[in-house]
């Protein structure tokens, strides 16, 4: 099962916003299949400046970061003029157009979830679930994607 990963994320598993968020961050992080994580390309640009603005942090830091989540997993997710379209025809009914894209970069690479705290948990837009990771009691499609804990 494919699975795609908001910004935000990312950006607690970096340490923006609370030690606690952080943890659980990085918890929900290393117990995905590695192999099945998909990062649109939307979340790192998203990353990138939310690290500077937000944390604080330089320019190249920032792209160090990117780089690494980049790297970190074995797919992207690119913004197509395809994606762009149909991020564009969801932004009229219940999206931003930044959110939109993110979930339409992941429905294009064939993801079932997308990991959000942002987004609408519980909604399906093109066989993709939105997730909120920390919401309690976890999701059961999460919990079907997270590796034990070992």
């Amino acid at each position: 099962m494919r699975v795609a990963l908001d910004t935000n994320i990312l950006a607690y598993a970096e340490g923006v916003n609370d030690r606690t968020r952080q943890m659980a961050a990085v918890e929900i992080i290393e117990r995905l299949p590695t192999a099945s994580v998909v990062v649109p390309v939307q979340v790192l640009g998203e990353l990138f400046v939310l690290l500077v603005r937000k944390g604080g942090r330089t320019a190249s830091d920032a792209r160090s970061a990117i780089l690494h989540w980049k790297n970190a997993f074995s797919s992207l997710a690119d913004t197509t003029s395809d994606v762009l379209l149909a991020a564009a025809d969801l932004a009229q009914s219940r999206f931003s157009i930044w959110d939109a894209v993110i979930l339409c970069a992941a429905a294009e690479a064939g993801c079932q979830a997308l990991l959000s705290e942002d987004m609408q948990d519980g909604f399906v837009w093109k066989g993709v679930t939105v997730i909120n990771p920390f919401r309690q009691p976890q999701d059961p499609l999460l919990e079907a994607i997270l590796e034990p804990i070992a």
